[in-house]
């Protein structure tokens, strides 16, 4: 066999992500008919088809299946073999690539800007997106680490706690709850209760939330957005249950207030994790001792303000 470029290996490995030669080109800054060139040129050195036409998408045939899950161990392995011999020198350096779940995406500027900036040459690779899409991205390797609530039982992963988080019920300063005395659990199940999709961290701690109170999983609403949710509830459509961090311009505005509520937020934690059995980037590695060692600190500081003025 001739030798491939890793231009040649990032075309396949793109479109067999993305099942689309138009995805893959935006990916890689290029045309398609550039992306459709490498993947000609690459069949013609391993004398077999690796793609095929599947109506309006592409999928690999058998033969794609191998070689892209050679060509993405490859192109891992060569960026690796660049952070050792950086390290060697005594410089961080690399992409790190990582993910997060939505609620955590207001979480991240405080983690990741004081980590660049102490390391200028570390590039950044960010993905947020919901529960199930951060798991299946760290079971493709698509990502080296992950910041969510609680870690997937569906993957072994090194899972480390390194800060608490509040999230609660909150509702527009208008809303009837927000006058009411005594207010109880039973009194927001009562409410049209707008919710994140099943999965996420959100949704699992306010069903854990009803279970212990004794009140059936009733929601109103079901929405796969954080700002969505926010919106809707500060429009006086209802009452959400989100993450303090992802609520803290609107809180700061009097858009949004947490209902006075016994108990309202509560505490959950933040882990970052990776792969088990898997060698991890030392960028990645760096990253996550700096957030098992500043995380807490770091978050504290960013709600320090939402406390001051919750106790005025």
């Amino acid at each position: 066999m001739y030798h491939a470029s890793f231009r040649q290996l990032q075309s396949l490995v793109l479109v067999a992500r993305h099942e689309s030669v138009s995805k893959a080109a935006e990916a890689m800054h290029v045309t398609q008919p550039a992306v459709s060139l490498q993947l000609r040129t690459l069949e013609n050195i391993t004398g077999v088809a690796l793609t095929r036409k599947d109506g309006r998408g592409i999928q690999l045939t058998a033969a794609g299946e191998v070689m892209a899950d050679f060509a993405e161990r490859i192109l891992r392995l060569w960026e690796h073999a660049g952070d050792e011999l950086a390290a060697l020198h005594g410089v961080t350096s690399g992409t790190l690539r990582i993910g997060a779940v939505t609620t955590a995406e207001h979480l991240l500027p405080p983690l990741l800007v004081p980590f660049t900036l102490e390391r200028p040459d570390v590039r950044l690779k960010l993905q947020v997106g919901n529960r199930v899409e951060i798991v299946n991205m760290l079971a493709r390797q698509e990502i080296d680490v992950a910041i969510m609530g609680t870690p997937p039982r569906e993957l072994r992963t090194n899972a480390a706690r390194f800060a608490r988080h509040p999230m609660g019920f909150v509702a527009s300063a208008a809303h009837p709850l927000m006058k009411k005395r005594k207010l109880t659990l039973a009194d927001v199940v009562g409410a049209n209760l707008l919710v994140r999709e099943r999965g996420s961290g959100t949704r699992t701690a306010v069903e854990r939330l009803f279970k212990e109170g004794g009140h059936a999983l009733n929601f109103g609403s079901e929405v796969s957005s954080n700002e969505a949710i926010k919106r809707m509830v500060s429009a006086g459509l209802g009452v959400g249950f989100l993450s303090v961090h992802a609520c803290a311009l609107e809180f700061k505005s009097g858009l949004l207030r947490m209902l006075p509520l016994k108990g309202n937020p509560v505490d959950a934690d933040w882990q970052v994790m990776h792969l088990a059995g898997q060698p991890i980037p030392k960028v990645a590695a760096a990253f996550q001792d700096y957030v098992i060692e500043h995380g807490q600190a770091l978050v504290s500081s960013e709600l320090e303000g939402f406390y001051q003025r919750s106790a005025g």
